[in-house]
C-alpha cells in the first residue's frame, strides 16, 4: 500500500498547517479496513482536530473508527492512539488528537470496523470521512478543573 506523503508549505518563515483527510469524504465504507498510512513527521504542534462524518447508512449497523500510529508506516501496533464513539447515525463526531508527546509517532493511518445485526441483508454501508486538521498544541501549564480544585482545599 503506498504511502502518503504531506510537505507544508513556507511563506515568510510561519508554517501553513497541516490539513489531511484519513479517510476522503463520501467514501463508501462496506467492510472493514485500513486507510492508507500519512506521514506526519512535518507536523509542528503534532496535534489535530479530528472531524469524523457520516453522510449516509442504512439501519442496523455501527461504525467504529480509530486512528492508528507508526514509527515507519509499516507497524502499527497493537492499540490505537484514539478510538471516535461508535456510530450509528448520520451527524459528525469531533475529537483532538494530540501526539505532542510521542515523538516516535511518524505515520498515522485510519481503521474503521463495521458491524451489521438483524433480518436484514448482511452487507452494511455507510458514507463516511475523517479529515484532520492540525491546531495549537495543547497547553500543559493550564490548570485543569480537578488541579485547581485540589489547590483550592489546601
Amino acid at each position: 500500500m503506498p504511502c502518503v506523503t504531506l510537505a507544508l508549505n513556507q511563506e515568510w518563515n510561519s508554517t501553513v498547517p497541516l490539513e489531511f483527510a484519513l479517510i476522503p469524504a463520501d467514501t463508501q465504507l462496506e467492510s472493514s479496513g485500513d486507510g492508507a498510512p500519512l506521514d506526519i513527521s512535518e507536523s509542528a504542534s503534532r496535534t489535530f482536530f479530528c472531524t469524523l462524518t457520516v453522510t449516509e447508512q442504512i439501519e442496523q449497523e455501527s461504525l467504529e473508527v480509530s486512528i492508528w500510529g507508526s514509527t515507519d508506516g509499516q507497524g502499527f501496533g497493537k492499540r490505537p492512539l484514539l478510538k471516535l464513539p461508535q456510530q450509528f447515525y448520520r451527524g459528525t463526531t469531533r475529537m483532538v488528537l494530540d501526539i505532542s508527546l510521542r515523538p516516535e509517532v511518524k505515520f498515522l493511518r485510519a481503521r474503521w470496523e463495521l458491524n451489521r445485526w438483524g433480518r436484514v441483508a448482511p452487507t452494511p454501508m455507510f458514507i463516511a470521512g475523517l479529515q484532520l486538521e492540525e491546531i495549537p498544541p495543547m497547553s500543559r501549564d493550564t490548570p485543569t478543573k480537578r488541579t485547581a480544585l485540589t489547590a483550592q482545599s489546601s
